[in-house]
């Protein structure tokens, strides 16, 4: 908090555990949303923003979510009259909207779903619907109608929020996708997943991508041996300052690794700095030479 009075740290007590934490992009209004992880169908969403009067953060908009959220991200604001929104991913994608007066007198009404989308595949006349979940997404800055999506089904999916619609989706790895991400355009995505590997998609050329790179412990060329001890990736971050280069990491890793899409396959760098296995990590908005990354705490026997 930069302004003169205010605290230099804020506590809000949530009632269950949170996960999947998302800042708003406007700056009129300093919110936040997140998520429940509760064991069972009905989590919750919760934002919450600061009241100049009590100078501590609030409550000011709840609602019940079906399982806990993989991910939660607020849409990119380029400024004007437009609706504050935010979507969430389980297993559907939903786009919710938040009042624009929303107060702490009435929470449970001041945020609306808009539009829940969702991939249903038709099994059969005697069997139920499927839905694959979804495991991240990301929203597309350049052009925030579209959404992209990915799941455990081993797809992605561009979605255009405006006519609720999948404008196309494409199978982007061998195995389940753990985690997609848009470069600083409109046009570039990339995907991590269990196959090990971090693919390249170009949107006006979806019958091509590119392999950045692959993890494997096997050193002699076979290939199945090779695809056989791949390590899963679960995550990944774009330098959106910097779009050269992506930031990803192992599952049971204690290793960042940095990525150069100018010179695939082999990382520029990969960074030591945890003690634990990671499981979070993110490119600053504003500083191409930034990166943090959160991991399991190990205690010391």
């Amino acid at each position: 908090m930069s302004q003169a009075g205010n605290k230099e740290i804020y506590t809000y007590t949530a009632p269950w555990p949170v996960y999947a934490m998302n800042w708003s992009c406007r700056k009129d209004h300093l919110r936040l949303g997140f998520g429940s992880f509760l064991e069972n169908y009905q989590n919750k969403l919760q934002v919450i923003q600061i009241d100049e009067k009590e100078d501590n953060y609030v409550k000011v908009a709840e609602v019940t979510h079906n399982y806990p959220t993989t991910k939660l991200l607020w849409s990119p604001y380029n400024g004007g009259l437009v609706p504050d929104l935010f979507a969430t991913t389980s297993e559907y994608l939903r786009i919710w909207e938040l009042s624009d007066d929303a107060s702490p007198d009435d929470p449970e009404n001041n945020v609306t779903l808009k539009a829940t989308l969702a991939n249903i595949r038709k099994l059969g006349p005697n069997k139920k619907d499927f839905c694959a979940p979804l495991t991240s997404f990301d929203w597309n800055e350049a052009d925030n109608s579209m959404i992209v999506t990915s799941s455990i089904d081993t797809t992605c999916t561009i979605w255009d929020i405006n006519t609720q619609q999948a404008k196309t989706q494409l199978i982007a790895h061998d195995k389940e996708v753990y985690d997609v991400a848009f470069s600083n355009g409109v046009d570039i995505f990339a995907s991590v997943g269990a196959d090990g590997s971090v693919r390249m998609f170009d949107l006006r050329a979806l019958e091509h991508s590119t392999i950045i790179y692959e993890t494997s412990s096997s050193g002699d060329g076979d290939i199945s041996k090779s695809q056989e001890s791949s390590m899963p990736l679960l995550r990944l971050s774009w330098n959106k300052q910097d779009p050269n280069y992506i930031a990803t990491f192992q599952m049971n890793s204690s290793n960042v690794i940095i990525l150069d899409i100018r010179v695939p396959a082999v990382p520029v760098s990969e960074l030591q700095c945890h003690k634990g296995n990671i499981n979070s990590i993110t490119w600053s908005p504003q500083s191409r030479k930034h990166l943090c990354s959160a991991g399991i705490l190990q205690l010391n026997k």
